[in-house]
């Protein structure tokens, strides 16, 4: 029961804060949403921090997870980097949310260190990911790779701001469309 209850408040907590970042998360009404009291939270997570932290550690680890799914599969590192926009697409799919942490980095400033670590280490994780499909597939050098990489995942997380300012799937899809045509997503 205890592993459900934290599992089902990691859960709620990833949802809230794909809507509304960290400073959305909120005890009472997690526990609201899971069916248990509040104080039951601080059980888990003695602190909002703590609960942050662990919510952009498990996001960062299942999209490591995914994406090292995604290239372990037969598809070329290509087509691998052509894939790469519809991770997250699919936030937005679901109610017109975001990536977790993009939208947590907006908030740096406001993030206890060891939430922004969290942050941080997801960016980490998919710029090494990139960089490391743009090598493969291309041939580039190791810098080259880590730069276009970098400039891959913040092109990305903008188009992905645009769009749910917009409540606009669609315009996520533009977006993405246009970095393949000027050359900086693959095509």
């Amino acid at each position: 029961m205890r592993t459900n209850a934290r599992e089902a408040i990691l859960a709620a907590a990833r949802r809230t804060a794909q809507a509304r970042g960290y400073g959305g998360l909120n005890f009472r009404d997690l526990a609201e949403e899971v069916g248990i009291k509040a104080a039951s939270i601080h059980y888990y997570f003695p602190a909002k921090a703590d609960l942050g932290a662990a919510v952009a550690r498990r996001y960062w680890e299942d999209t490591a997870a995914h994406l090292d799914t995604l290239s372990a599969g037969d598809a070329s590192p290509l087509d691998c980097l052509r894939a790469y926009p519809a991770v997250f697409r699919k936030a937005m799919e679901n109610g017109n949310r975001m990536c977790l942490c993009s939208f947590m980095a907006a908030e740096s400033d406001d993030l206890p260190d060891a939430v922004k670590a969290e942050v941080l280490t997801f960016a980490d994780v998919n710029v090494a990911w990139l960089a490391k499909l743009l090598s493969a597939a291309q041939g580039l050098s190791s810098e080259d790779s880590e730069m276009r990489a970098r400039a891959i995942f913040a092109a990305i997380a903008g188009a992905q701001l645009m769009a749910r300012s917009r409540s606009d799937v669609a315009l996520y899809d533009a977006l993405i469309e246009s970095y393949r045509s000027t050359g900086l997503l693959p095509g």
